[in-house]
């Protein structure tokens, strides 16, 4: 894998990729359309940050690269890389609770509270990272 040079980019199977975590300057996508729904992408070596029409989806923290970001009301999904181990933030359904999957290895359960924001670390490897959020009913 390896960073999206167009900042955010639409996958054949209808998943998003975004970010470039080698940049020193930031950049910005504004107005992304898919599906009638607009999305911004912020990225650099900082901070990358994906927004659904103004709400935050996604914030990792230092910068990332984000493949076949997969988002709906049960699950997220995404493989991530970077250079150093990442902060993540989500923003999800308020008041639910969720478990967090990092390389298929049960990493445990988090509660979102009011505002629905979910944060984790991961622990960067040389390879991608696959994580996977589902909610628990």
């Amino acid at each position: 894998m390896a960073v999206i040079e167009e900042l955010i980019r639409l996958e054949d199977n209808g998943t998003l990729s975004f970010g470039n975590y080698l940049m020193d300057i930031k950049k910005k996508v504004l107005d992304f359309e898919v599906n009638g729904d607009l999305y911004k992408v912020k990225t650099f070596r900082e901070i990358t940050k994906l927004e659904k029409n103004g709400k935050m989806l996604l914030e990792a923290v230092p910068g990332a690269t984000i493949h076949n970001f997969l988002f709906n009301d049960k699950a997220v999904s995404f493989s991530v890389e970077s250079l150093e181990d990442l902060q993540v933030t989500l923003e999800l359904e308020p008041s639910a609770e969720y478990k967090i999957k990092i390389d298929d290895v049960n990493v445990g359960k988090m509660k979102t509270g009011l505002s629905g924001k979910v944060n984790f670390s991961i622990e960067m490897k040389k390879e991608p990272q696959k994580i996977v959020i589902e909610k628990l009913v």
